[in-house]
């Protein structure tokens, strides 16, 4: 899952699954995702080997006698949960993980090059307007040259 970029509305059914827009299947290079919590009330998707590489960073990075390390290690990799992708494009996400994420109805799907992001739409409106003056001081102090 490298270069995966993009912003895309869509919807849940009822029945709590999630097409994902082509262009970031097409980028994908089997059928089944590792979906987890994210930062910011969104969910994470990765693929198995991008998953296993960030769950052995956190580990080799934590402690099980760390609080801090306990509570990285029981947001982000406890709850993560293997899904598929079905014949029409669309992942089944676990009702834990919609109800963490609030998702109800409307929800945008993001390529950020090597996962994918799920937030309500709302809610993904809501964290842009939050967090525009961090942006602006973030992109700032990048101190990226000529461009």
């Amino acid at each position: 899952m490298d270069l995966l970029t993009g912003e895309f509305k869509n919807t849940l059914d009822d029945k709590g699954r999630l097409s994902l827009p082509a262009k970031l299947r097409n980028g994908l290079a089997g059928n089944v995702l590792v979906v987890t919590r994210g930062i910011d009330k969104c969910l994470w998707v990765f693929t198995p080997e991008r998953w296993t590489a960030l769950s052995d960073q956190v580990f080799s990075n934590t402690s099980l006698f760390q609080q801090q390390s306990r509570i990285v290690q029981l947001r982000i990799i406890a709850p993560a949960q293997e899904v598929e992708i079905d014949k029409a494009g669309r992942i089944a996400v676990p009702q834990s993980l919609r109800e963490y994420a609030g998702l109800t109805k409307d929800c945008v799907v993001l390529g950020v090059t090597k996962r994918l992001e799920i937030w309500d739409l709302e809610a993904y409106k809501a964290w842009l307007d939050a967090t525009e003056a961090d942006f602006t001081a973030a992109s700032e102090a990048l101190n990226i040259q000529n461009f």
